[in-house]
């Protein structure tokens, strides 16, 4: 059976949502990264970065949530995926760019407003890094208008990819209704079901 290492309060969550999405039989192993179970012996030996989430199946070993996901969806999620070439390449640009435009400068923000312990914060950087997020949003703003999805006519591993990461803003209670587009886009996508059984994880 695929094995999904992690935790729902990490990056694993998002894997967690692909595999209820697809309707995937899956065993979820509790990695509490923070807790420090990622370094230990055994579970370095299938993710050596120490880090969650990764996938086991059969003999596929795979680190790195948004390769999990392009994965999981490729080969078992026909309706996340997408049958031409141009469009499969549409799901993985896109699924890049949030982490590199997007994912980035939340983590920045989370971290020096929420997780690291007050003395290590650095309001300076968590300002930096809200203040370039605007231009990313805008981007997908863009790409969203007169559009229910990101790719196509249907929901797909993309609209996953993206809104898993800017669902992490929420944390800081950051408000995305300036973007119009995406604010309803991403209110369709956090208000599936599948997603709603990732609580059931924890």
């Amino acid at each position: 059976m695929i094995q999904i290492y992690g935790q729902v309060a990490s990056r694993a969550a998002r894997c967690l949502w692909a595999a209820s999405e697809i309707g995937l039989e899956f065993e979820h192993v509790k990695i509490n990264q923070q807790a420090g179970e990622s370094l230990t012996p055994e579970y370095l030996q299938i993710n050596p970065n120490g880090r969650v989430p990764a996938l086991v199946d059969g003999d596929l070993v795979l680190c790195e949530s948004m390769a999990i996901n392009l994965y999981l969806a490729d080969k078992y999620g026909p309706a996340l995926w997408f049958k031409s070439p141009e469009q499969r390449a549409l799901a993985t640009q896109w699924s890049f760019w949030s982490i590199f435009e997007c994912e980035l400068n939340i983590v920045t923000m989370l971290q020096h407003r929420v997780f690291l312990p007050q003395e290590q914060r650095d309001e300076t950087r968590a300002a930096e890094a809200e203040a370039a997020l605007p231009k990313a949003l805008e981007v997908l703003d863009a790409a969203l208008a007169g559009k229910q999805f990101l790719i196509g006519d249907k929901f797909s591993i993309a609209d996953l990819n993206v809104a898993s990461v800017l669902v992490f803003a929420k944390l800081l209670e950051y408000d995305y209704s300036p973007y119009s587009n995406l604010s309803v886009w991403l209110g369709n996508s956090l208000s599936r079901p599948a997603l709603a059984q990732v609580e059931n994880y924890r």
